[in-house]
């Protein structure tokens, strides 16, 4: 359980990472990370949000390390700690299967960069990660 709460913190940490690069004005070519229609972003995403979304990245490795070290963590979030796993899971889950038109392994639009990335990378690894949550909080001792 260990190794795996491990690997998956590094994997949240990694794209935290990444995420506070795009925050900081690090150029990457954007129709491989967000849905285009017609060669236009659906949203172009500020920096401010990008940072956002780059914490709570960092709070999902928090909660993977937690979850597979539970007895390092304080006695006042554990009974935190399955509840925020499982939401984790879940939203994890929801982001895999999409929003049945930009997102997720049931997309309509696919002749995109992104909807490429999102059907091998993205998805599959919201897909793993999120089960890989749920297992986790599931087995929480």
């Amino acid at each position: 359980m260990q190794i795996i709460s491990i690997i998956l913190a590094v994997s949240f940490v990694i794209i935290a990472v990444l995420h506070i690069f795009w925050a900081l004005g690090f150029k990457f070519d954007i129709r491989n990370m967000i849905p285009v229609v017609n060669g236009e972003p659906v949203f172009t995403p500020g920096p401010v949000g990008t940072f956002i979304v780059a914490i709570v990245l960092f709070g999902f490795a928090g909660v993977s390390l937690a979850l597979g070290y539970p007895t390092k963590v304080p006695i006042n979030y554990l009974p935190f700690l399955k509840p925020a796993g499982i939401a984790i899971g879940v939203i994890l889950l929801v982001r895999a299967v999409g929003d049945f038109k930009y997102a997720g392994f049931f997309k309509r639009i696919k002749d995109s960069n992104f909807a490429k990335y999102d059907y091998w990378l993205y998805s599959p690894f919201c897909l793993i990660s999120g089960g890989t949550l749920l297992y986790l909080s599931m087995n929480l001792t």
